[in-house]
């Protein structure tokens, strides 16, 4: 279940539903069951106010109150609105409820050991506000745990973002597939543990919505994993090329560098300046050097064609002569990753760069890179779909929630990533691991994707007190597992 679905998409998934004939009914009185059953699991039959809302999302809420009771808890709801103006599979929920509905106040809480959020869900397109707002604040300020249904009322369901107001749950229960909304941060963080559970809509409604973007899972990039052959040699492994910064910042191309031969590129280059080869051939062992000394070397130095993939950015320093060095190998048609410095040196010159890049190319900025070449405009998602469709090239926008568009519309949102990843040079070693899958002869796109998941998974695997040059030592481990989960 790699699918993530916007809340439009949802909602055509219902109708789907419904069209093959499953009722709205049937569906809103599985989805309150489920969510009652979580509930269950989790936290027991516990004293529990829940909360609904004047739509759909309110429509569960009096489901989950029914089976809640019915399982022993003690359960009080509170409806937000009239109940007179309920309206459709939202009417007939409420009117199988025999208890008493209480207008939503704070006088709710009383007595509850937990609170079940049913005010609003996905669809909210309005800051929470009112006594929507005083309630939950209340309930947080109580510290009750907030069971939220579908979403967190006051998360957007696509973005994430916050609208107005919205509280810390510590469990979201959510249907058929997980919507953008629930990965994305500030979201992601609010929603506590995420749950997604079935509520009978078939899973060949999918063909129907095609979805285009999915959980970064191997199940998304691995059927184009470079398989290993026992005829196989170095040069059948790919060359890769990392450029490295001048004396004193060469540390970050090394990492790049060793990252992309520990993923399994054959051969690895550092192209050194010629004022830094000697502190670069002090550390390098397995790597080789292959010293130039201006753009005209460069590009000698990538006539190779065995030399297939180029990394440019880390340490390089923003200036002509990089740029000048990336327009080459993007001319020579070389699989190229663009990572920091790369990707500022054309915030002033976009259109040149963009002329220059093609579909085997990805640019990995943090934030502030990505402000600086692509602008803010968007949600996170809509940001990087709509840079990788400008630039022509996959766009990895890095973050606690790593976005990766394809030019073609396809994405994925990365949610293995431990905080122990916010340390310098783990980027560097993305980077690296990026250029190594290239030029083993990955797709961009699935080399994107499957270079972040191995960098979350390898900085999981090593855990506290990780340093970048802990990730490409700890890769080997990955791989393992890896290969025996996918026998």
């Amino acid at each position: 279940m790699t699918e993530i679905l916007s809340v439009q998409q949802m909602y055509g998934a219902d109708r789907a539903a419904m069209a093959a004939g499953t009722s709205g009914e049937v569906l809103m009185e599985t989805a309150g069951r489920e969510v009652a059953g979580a509930i269950l699991d989790r936290f027991g039959a516990r004293s529990t106010a829940v909360l609904c809302g004047p739509g759909n999302n309110g429509g569960d809420g009096f489901v989950i109150a029914r089976h809640l009771k019915k399982a022993g808890a003690k359960v009080s709801v509170a409806l937000l609105g009239d109940r007179t103006k309920l309206r459709g599979d939202a009417a007939r929920m409420a009117k199988r409820w025999r208890g008493r509905v209480a207008s939503l106040d704070g006088d709710v809480l009383d007595g509850a050991a937990l609170v079940v959020d049913a005010l609003f869900g996905a669809g909210l397109a309005r800051p929470v506000a009112g006594a929507a707002q005083s309630v939950l604040a209340a309930a947080q300020a109580r510290k009750l745990p907030i069971i939220a249904v579908d979403m967190p009322s006051g998360v957007h369901g696509d973005s994430g973002q916050v609208l107005g107001f919205a509280p810390q749950a510590a469990m979201t229960v959510t249907f058929f597939r997980p919507k953008s909304g629930h990965l994305l941060y500030p979201g992601r963080g609010l929603c506590g543990e995420l749950r997604v559970v079935d509520i009978s809509i078939p899973g060949r409604v999918l063909t129907e919505i095609a979805p285009r973007t999915w959980i970064n899972q191997p199940s998304v990039w691995l059927p184009s994993w470079p398989p290993l052959s026992p005829v196989g040699h170095k040069y059948s492994r790919g060359h890769a090329v990392v450029l490295s910064g001048g004396p004193g910042k060469t540390g970050a191309a090394r990492l790049a560098a060793g990252a992309a031969l520990r993923v399994g590129a054959g051969l690895v280059t550092v192209a050194s300046p010629i004022a830094a080869v000697a502190e670069n051939a002090a550390h390098l062992t397995a790597v080789m050097i292959d010293p130039w000394r201006d753009n005209a070397g460069f590009r000698r130095l990538l006539s190779d064609p065995r030399r297939n993939a180029v990394c440019l950015g880390p340490g390089a320093g923003v200036g002509k002569r990089l740029r000048d060095n990336i327009l080459a190998a993007l001319d020579l048609d070389k699989a190229v990753v663009l990572d920091a410095d790369a990707v500022t040196a054309f915030a002033k010159t976009r259109k040149t760069l963009f002329r220059g890049l093609h579909g085997n190319c990805i640019l990995t900025p943090h934030q502030g890179e990505f402000g600086r070449l692509f602008g803010e405009v968007g949600d996170k998602l809509q940001r990087v779909r709509q840079a990788a469709r400008d630039c022509g090239a996959v766009v990895l926008l890095k973050g606690p929630d790593t976005v990766i568009a394809a030019p073609d519309g396809r994405a994925v949102i990365n949610a293995n990533a431990p905080p122990e990843l916010a340390t310098a040079g783990s980027g560097d070693v993305l980077a690296g691991f990026c250029t190594g899958l290239l030029a083993q002869g990955v797709p961009a796109f699935e080399a994107a994707a499957a270079a972040c998941w191995l960098h979350g998974a390898a900085a999981t695997q090593f855990g506290p007190g990780l340093i970048a040059e802990d990730l490409p030592r700890t890769l080997p481990a990955v791989l393992t597992n890896l290969r025996a989960d996918a026998t």
